[in-house]
């Protein structure tokens, strides 16, 4: 299943070059065909390039027939070129087959497409931090990308942590649910905050809104989803679904304020199902997600399925 996999850089410059060239060895390995862009390494500042040079890869990325645009990496950079990005030409491409890969950072240009076009990408790896770690690639995370690769994922799967069942759901009704026909959006929740006010945040009712960060504190997590609150867009979904949060430190003086203090408030703020245990984030284990489709949630007891078929 040979795929031609183009991979740029629309944010932060790539530093550790040999997670890089680790990424592109094992994705000729897997059979693939690579091309880089011309401007996959340069660096200005903390950036992959200027903001000129960054746009251009984008519109590159868009021009070249790839089956897959794979990012470099995440970091910062996208939001401040949001308005100089050609939607329309991206989303051409992604009519014509090209999907469009990544996460972090690649967020801000997600929620930009779906708010100017309704097209769809996919929330999945990046090059370094997936393909090019020291070690095997994470096999579900693989198995995954290729199931996109050929077209035949169609769904995923997973074990919803106790406390989502029997701690937080009390009160709600039966702990099953079933949501058919719901826009399925989100991704890195300091981007979808940084987007509030914008033209970039696509307006999703009756959606599926799952979120994921880094290097977070609990109650940094619960700011940023206040001001979702504050801005009336949770109160818009089906159901708002914690992927992974990973790589922040509680401190003596949180006594007992963590993550699962923020999940239970916020079910007790909004009418959506919260639901937690998503693996997806800055985490080895990811699933790809595709940002944009129509999906069906199910929930049967800890067991929970996003469903999207092929209509991706």
């Amino acid at each position: 299943m040979k795929k031609h996999i183009y991979i740029y850089s629309p944010s932060s410059a790539v530093r550790d070059k040999a997670s890089f060239k680790r990424g592109i060895a094992r994705l000729k390995a897997m059979g693939h065909e690579v091309e880089v862009d011309e401007a996959a390494l340069s660096s200005h500042q903390r950036f992959a390039g200027d903001d000129a040079t960054r746009l251009a890869a984008i519109a590159r990325a868009a021009a070249s027939g790839a089956d897959v645009a794979l990012i470099s990496r995440g970091g910062y950079g996208l939001t401040r070129i949001l308005p100089g990005i050609d939607y329309k030409t991206v989303a051409k491409a992604i009519d014509k087959g090209t999907q469009f890969v990544g996460l972090s950072d690649f967020t801000a240009f997600q929620m930009a497409l779906m708010a100017k076009t309704g097209a769809s990408t996919w929330a999945g790896p990046a090059l370094g931090e997936d393909f090019g770690v020291e070690g095997e690639p994470d096999d579900i995370m693989q198995a995954c990308f290729d199931d996109m690769l050929s077209g035949q994922g169609e769904g995923t799967g997973w074990q919803l942590p106790k406390l989502s069942v029997t701690g937080l759901e009390q009160g709600r009704g039966q702990a099953d649910l079933k949501i058919n026909k719901a826009t399925l959006w989100g991704g890195n929740l300091c981007l979808l905050a940084s987007l509030v006010g914008t033209p970039y945040l696509p307006k999703v009712k009756g959606g599926v809104l799952f979120i994921e960060d880094v290097n977070e504190h609990p109650y940094r997590v619960e700011r940023m989803l206040t001001q979702l609150l504050h801005a009336g867009v949770l109160a818009q979904q089906k159901a708002i679904v914690f992927a992974q949060f990973s790589n922040y430190k509680l401190v003596p003086h949180d006594k007992g304020f963590k993550l699962a203090s923020v999940v239970q408030r916020l079910q007790s703020k909004v009418k959506a199902r919260v639901l937690t245990g998503l693996p997806f984030g800055h985490v080895p284990t990811k699933v790809l997600l595709p940002v944009g489709a129509s999906v069906s949630l199910l929930v049967e007891g800890r067991d929970a399925f996003l469903l999207w078929g092929h209509a991706h």
